[in-house]
C-alpha cells in the first residue's frame, strides 16, 4: 500500500500508529480534515486480516466521519481509531491506558468514542489517561446510551423526506417498514407509533419483534419479505449494503429513512433509486444523532440542548433535497455536496482572514 499516495488523494492530515508491547497495543488512528474543529470518531477493535486491512477501514471510516461531522453542523473534524485485536479475549486495562496516553499526547487534535468491539467501560479506562474521550459513563459526566438520541434524529429526518415524498411531514396512517428492531429502532419505532403510523417489522431476533408486536400493534414478516412489502417507507435499521440489484427491484416505498450504515452497496444503487423516484434520506445524515449527542460532552452535557441540535436532522435533510434539486443529483451525492461546501467556507473564511493586514497587525501587537 503507497500510504502518502492514498493520503494525497483523499486529503488525509495525519495517521499515526501507536504499539505497545506490554499490553499488546497495535492502534492505528487516522485524522481525515481538522478544518471544522478537532477530529471525532470512535475506537472499533477488530480481527483484521493483515495490517494494510486494518489501515484502509481506519481511513475510510475517518473520512466518513467528515463527512458526517460536517454534515451535522458539527465544529468538528473526521477521526477514527483502529486497534487490531479480538475484542472478547485481547482486552486488558494496560492496552486502553496505553492508548489514551497517545490520544493525550495529540493534545486535542483527536477525540475519541465507543465504536464496534469497545464499549463504555473501556472508555471509562481511556479517560483515566485522558480528556480526550467522549461516550464514558454518566458517573463522568457522559449523555449515556445514545440509542434514544440516534432514534429520535431518524424520526425527525424521517419526517422531513415524507414532507417532500408526500407533501406532509405527518407520518399518521403511514405504513413503515422497519428491518431490525434493535436498540435504535424499537425506540423510532415508539416515535412511529406514537405518531399513529402503522408498523411491519423484522429481525433474526424473534424475541425484538414480538415485543414490537406487542407493544407497537406492529406486523411481523420474514427478514427476506422485509424489502417487498406494500408500505410508504421503508427504514433499514440493521445490516448495511441493503439497497442493492437484489432488493431494488422488490421495493415499492416511496422513501427510504432508517438508521443502519452504509446503505448502499454501491454509489451507482442511489443513483437507481433516484430515478425511480424514491426519496432517499442519506444514511450518515439521518443517523447523525449519536455524534451530536456525544459532540455536546465537550461543552458539559446538557441534554436539553443537545436534543435540540438533533432535531435540526430534520433542516438537515430538507437542505441535501434542496441541493439535489438544485445540482439535479441524488441525495446521496448531495448530502457529500453539503458537507464539502460547509469545510470549503470555513477553508475561504479562514484563509481571508490570516491574509488580512489587520489582523496580522494585531496578532504582531
Amino acid at each position: 500500500m503507497e500510504i502518502f499516495k492514498y493520503l494525497e488523494k483523499y486529503d488525509y492530515e495525519q495517521l499515526v500508529f501507536c504499539q505497545d508491547q506490554q499490553s499488546g497495543l497495535k492502534a492505528i488512528i487516522a485524522i481525515h480534515d481538522t478544518t471544522l474543529g478537532p477530529a471525532l470518531g470512535g475506537t472499533r477493535m477488530w480481527t483484521y486480516e493483515s495490517e494494510e486491512a486494518a489501515i484502509e477501514d481506519a481511513l475510510r471510516l475517518a473520512r466518513g466521519m467528515t463527512y458526517k461531522n460536517a454534515a451535522a453542523g458539527l465544529n468538528l473534524g473526521g477521526g477514527k481509531t483502529v486497534i487490531i485485536g479480538d475484542p472478547r479475549k485481547d482486552k486488558n486495562e494496560e492496552m486502553f491506558r496505553a492508548f489514551g496516553r497517545y490520544i493525550q499526547g495529540l493534545n486535542g487534535r483527536y477525540i475519541t468514542a465507543e465504536d464496534v468491539g469497545t464499549t463504555v467501560a473501556d472508555m471509562d479506562i481511556i479517560h483515566e489517561e485522558t480528556s480526550y474521550v467522549t461516550g464514558i459513563s454518566p458517573a463522568f459526566g457522559s449523555s449515556g446510551n445514545p440509542s434514544p438520541v440516534t432514534a429520535y434524529g431518524v424520526y425527525r429526518g424521517m419526517k422531513a423526506a415524507a414532507k417532500e415524498a408526500f407533501g406532509s411531514d405527518s407520518l399518521e396512517g403511514k405504513v413503515i417498514a422497519v428491518q431490525g428492531v434493535g436498540n435504535v429502532a424499537y425506540n423510532l419505532c415508539r416515535h412511529l407509533h406514537e405518531e399513529g403510523a402503522k408498523l411491519i417489522v423484522t429481525d433474526i431476533n424473534k424475541e425484538s419483534v414480538q415485543r414490537a408486536v406487542e407493544e407497537f400493534g406492529a406486523k411481523a414478516v420474514d427478514p427476506h419479505e422485509i424489502y417487498g412489502v406494500e408500505c410508504d417507507i421503508y427504514a433499514p435499521c440493521a445490516l448495511g449494503a441493503v439497497i442493492n440489484d437484489d432488493t431494488i427491484p422488490q421495493l415499492k416505498a416511496k422513501v427510504i429513512a432508517g438508521a443502519a450504515n452504509n446503505q448502499l452497496k454501491e454509489p451507482r444503487h442511489g443513483d437507481i433509486i433516484h430515478e425511480m423516484g424514491i426519496v432517499y434520506a442519506p444514511d450518515y445524515v439521518i443517523n447523525a444523532g449519536g455524534v451530536i449527542n456525544v459532540a455536546d460532552e465537550l461543552y458539559g452535557y446538557n441534554k436539553d440542548r443537545a436534543l435540540k441540535k438533533v432535531e435540526g436532522i430534520y433542516n438537515n435533510i430538507e437542505k441535501v433535497i434542496e441541493i439535489a434539486k438544485r445540482d439535479g443529483i441524488p441525495t446521496y451525492l448531495a448530502a457529500d455536496r453539503m458537507a464539502e461546501e460547509r469545510i470549503e467556507r470555513m477553508r475561504n473564511s479562514r484563509s481571508q482572514f490570516l491574509q488580512n493586514p489587520r489582523h496580522i497587525l494585531n496578532q504582531r501587537g
